[in-house]
């Protein structure tokens, strides 16, 4: 039930930064999509995804792996809200 629920988290974290990012520029969407790749998705996908494969090879130790992922995912979240904080705004000609 717990691996569920941490898929559930996962998924919701990212219908809400879709929601949220669904017709802002570009600038706002690598915000939005790093924060949420930080806070509510990166913990929640890798406790489900360790859990899973801890279960499916039947060895509790395997379920460490979730902290090489979160990192991992954590890192991406990071780098794309630097690139949300400083990309520099295209300016559009007329």
């Amino acid at each position: 039930m717990a691996i569920a629920i941490g898929y559930i988290i996962a998924c919701i974290g990212a219908l809400a930064a879709y929601l949220l990012s669904t017709g802002e520029s570009r600038k706002k969407k690598y915000k939005i999509w790093g924060i949420a790749l930080m806070i509510p998705i990166s913990p929640a996908l890798a406790f489900s995804i360790g859990l899973s494969y801890a279960i499916s090879v039947e060895n509790g130790w395997a379920g460490l792996i979730m902290w090489l992922i979160f990192p991992i995912i954590f890192l991406i979240g990071l780098t794309l809200l630097l690139v949300g904080i400083f990309k520099k705004e295209k300016e559009e000609r007329n």
